[in-house]
């Protein structure tokens, strides 16, 4: 993985603390983030955690560290620069995502800046995180998930461990974006891993 910035994309499904805290944890390793926020992942954030807007989400996870490093781009913008191959980034990762968003991204639909840069990422052999969490699943939600595994994407349900002996809403989110930022190669300590004196 190089070390150039994480494309984020939040879509309408359920999941906004997840990621918010994946926002909070990536600026404060200092990564830089593309971030596109869809129609309905604005809604989603007024809904669950009540940030009505980008600029409250950027006081959210700290104006400061926000200015630094995260870009925001529009998703209706599909010429902005993660909706490029040649404009190079460190992977993508869409969290939460929606099935509808999971289902354009297996036809290579390429409606939005958010489908086309997942698009991007797999045709250019990025790293691709589909975290998504809706529940049950239909055939078509899984056929959708097996085929965008099959052409690259890691599928990462929104699903946290309990073998850590969880304590607080927090400690169930900090489980799954813990999984997400080892999955894009960036260094975490918000769960203690599996063999640690902690954990034992």
């Amino acid at each position: 993985m190089t070390d150039g910035p994480i494309v984020v994309a939040i879509t309408g499904a359920s999941g906004a603390p997840y990621a918010v805290r994946l926002l909070e944890q990536l600026v404060a390793a200092e990564r830089g983030v593309q971030l596109i926020v869809s129609g309905h992942g604005l809604r989603l954030l007024q809904t669950e955690m009540a940030i009505d807007s980008v600029a409250a989400l950027r006081t959210r996870v700290g104006a400061e560290a926000w200015d630094r490093h995260v870009t925001v781009f529009d998703d209706s913008d599909r010429g902005a620069g993660p909706a490029s191959g040649s404009a190079l980034n460190a992977g993508m990762v869409i969290c939460p995502c929606s099935m509808g968003t999971l289902s354009a991204i297996a036809v290579g639909a390429s409606r939005s800046l958010v489908e086309r840069a997942a698009d991007v990422a797999l045709k250019e052999r990025r790293p691709l995180l589909l975290v998504q969490r809706e529940t049950p699943l239909s055939a078509i939600h899984l056929e959708n998930m097996l085929r965008v595994t099959r052409a690259g994407a890691i599928v990462m349900p929104a699903s946290p461990g309990f073998y850590h002996r969880p304590s607080s809403v927090d400690d169930l989110v900090n489980f799954v974006v813990a999984r997400v930022l080892d999955h894009l190669g960036v260094p975490q300590r918000l769960v203690e891993r599996w063999g640690s004196d902690e954990a034992e």
